[in-house]
């Protein structure tokens, strides 16, 4: 039996029937054939640093910590096959050696590489797609127990559906990456005037590899990431580590921590504070490999909901939402993050179709959301937004099958892979419906 199972955000707990730890794909095949024989449901799970009930598992509940590593190596594609419990975190230093790097990435690096896909996890970028476009090939146990190979030449056809697969289709056992030489970023963080960012947003958007900001709620000043990617053998000027910890962990993560815990106590300290942090972090200009720029160590727990909007929509939407607040009167101690990303045509992306832009909004974890969620989600949804897979939302199949034009594919494809529906939990039930 197992014990109790949170998520890193404390959105989402269970208590397991039954936890496995699986340390090869035959053991996951045994762990699924099993469930189905005693008749219970199946859920992999990774880091947790999903804030959605998606890994949620309330019957077996399928480790795959053990399930890591590399597979195989293609240098000449520059493909990289990985087990499906590879921390993120873990992939730059196994690409190390064959002088690769994974073309993009968010920023915060703890998920496991089959989480990232199977929820859509996504950087920024206008020219980049997330996570799961990088994805050329994978193997999945299915409901039967079976393994099925999607990749070029086998199933092909279905490779857009399984990346992100929700964890609806099956057991991700192994991914293959499509992988970039490994490549530099020089890194220039600035302080700016909102208005002004604003104002030039789809120019800076479009001009940069890398473009995003940050609105501290209570501020009109927006603090911006614009990263530009130079070849592997530029020269590196890193934070000086004395500099970089004084910046990421006593400030962003030790400091931050105790003003978001007095916050909730009395949230009248949260404005001056906002207009506090705004100046003293956030200024600063590095060249360093790709994967010490694009993440970051986030220690502060908190709850976090992100929409995807058509890239053109972002700025109206996010006006919307500093009216909102000022509006209510809210104290919001988190800030506001704002994203970009290209178009792809994988069935259940969250940028299927269209260029996107991301607006995700936090709350400390000991603070409730609701309110502030739920009113910040009904700007998005006017706005033609779409849930992160991962984040919490509100939405139902009745609301999500006109915001993707191949939701009935997937559902029937789920339907041949998984007709008993052995990897449902109450998340899937309710936002692919049953």
């Amino acid at each position: 039996m197992g014990g109790t199972w949170q998520n890193w955000g404390r959105s989402e707990a269970v208590r397991p029937r039954l936890v496995e730890r699986p340390a090869s794909v035959e053991e996951v095949q045994r762990s699924v054939e099993a469930a189905g024989r005693a008749g219970m449901r199946v859920k992999p799970i990774g880091a947790g640093h999903s804030f959605s009930g998606i890994a949620v598992a309330p019957d077996v509940l399928l480790e795959l910590e053990d399930l890591s590593g590399v597979v195989s190596i293609d240098r000449d594609r520059r493909r990289v096959r990985l087990l499906a419990g590879t921390r993120l975190h873990q992939v730059p230093k196994l690409l190390a050696p064959f002088g690769l790097a994974m073309q993009n990435l968010g920023d915060i690096d703890r998920q496991s590489i089959s989480g990232a896909i199977s929820t859509g996890t996504h950087g920024t970028g206008a020219r980049f797609g997330g996570i799961a476009t990088q994805v050329v090939g994978a193997t999945i146990v299915t409901a039967s127990g079976e393994l099925l190979t999607v990749d070029e030449t086998q199933n092909a056809e279905l490779l857009p559906a399984i990346a992100p697969g929700l964890g609806a289709l099956g057991v991700l056992v192994d991914v293959t990456l499509q992988c970039v030489p490994a490549f530099v970023m020089h890194a220039v963080e600035r302080p700016e005037p909102l208005a002004d960012v604003l104002a030039n947003l789809d120019e800076r958007v479009a001009v940069a590899d890398h473009f995003e900001y940050y609105w501290f709620p209570h501020t009109d000043v927006a603090l911006t990431k614009t990263n530009t990617r130079l070849p592997g053998d530029a020269p590196r000027h890193p934070l000086p580590r004395v500099g970089k910890w004084i910046d990421e962990e006593l400030m962003a993560n030790g400091l931050y921590r105790a003003v978001c815990a007095t916050g909730k106590a009395v949230p009248g300290i949260v404005p001056s504070f906002s207009r506090l942090a705004v100046h003293l972090t956030g200024n600063r200009e590095f060249t360093d490999a790709s994967t010490g720029v694009f993440t970051q160590n986030r220690a502060v727990r908190f709850k976090e909901m992100e929409y995807a909007l058509p890239a053109e929509n972002v700025r109206p939407a996010f006006e919307a939402l500093r009216a909102l607040i000022d509006e209510r009167g809210w104290k919001i101690s988190f800030p506001v993050e704002v994203r970009f990303a290209a178009a792809d045509d994988l069935w259940m992306s969250t940028a299927h179709g269209r260029a996107s832009g991301y607006i995700a909004v936090h709350r400390y974890w000991r603070e409730d959301p609701t309110e502030y969620f739920q009113a910040v989600e009904q700007i998005m949804l006017s706005f033609g937004g779409r849930p992160h897979w991962g984040k919490m939302h509100t939405l139902d199949a009745s609301i999500l099958r006109e915001r993707y034009a191949r939701f009935d594919d997937f559902l029937a494809l789920r339907d041949r892979l998984d007709p008993e529906r052995r990897f449902q939990n109450d998340y899937l039930a309710r936002v692919l419906g049953d």
